[in-house]
């Protein structure tokens, strides 16, 4: 039996380094994002006779953003930064993983309202010469995920 290429692109597994992000509408490069999980909490109700186990709340949504740092201002300083003005600018934000031409998203991770929580610096090192690479913690309300 035969198989076409096409079978083989719709069922071979996609590579996560092909991925692209935009925040608040605005396409950003990052190096890393992780956390994009939905899970639940779990509720254990006994009674006499054993347990039983049942989904309760939604956990929280917490991503992280990582990215080298350039010699221009950091947009993720400016964000955080706004926290402390009192000021709550909750961005929906959108990571898609593409096809080998970087162009057409596959799946699309959709969050919605998420600000910053947690700016993290580069760790400095004298006897390294590794890039300097900054990491933003933020909390979401919601994922959804799309396939396309």
């Amino acid at each position: 039996m035969a198989v076409k290429p096409e079978d083989i692109a719709n069922t071979y597994p996609i590579p996560v380094y092909r991925f692209v992000v935009s925040v608040g509408g605005e396409s950003m490069a990052f190096s890393e994002v992780s956390g994009l999980d939905i899970a639940y909490e779990t509720i254990t109700y006994k009674d006499g006779l054993g347990k039983i186990h049942m989904p309760g709340q939604q956990s929280d949504i917490n991503i992280t953003l990582k990215r080298g740092l350039v010699k221009q201002k950091s947009q993720f300083y400016d964000w955080i930064h706004a926290i402390s003005l009192n000021q709550i600018d909750k961005r929906d934000i959108t990571i898609s993983l593409t096809d080998a031409t970087g162009q057409k998203p596959v799946v699309t991770w959709a969050v919605s309202n998420a600000f910053p929580k947690k700016l993290t610096a580069p760790s400095f090192n004298g006897g390294s010469n590794e890039i300097a690479v900054e990491q933003l913690e933020l909390m979401a309300d919601n994922i959804t995920i799309a396939f396309h």
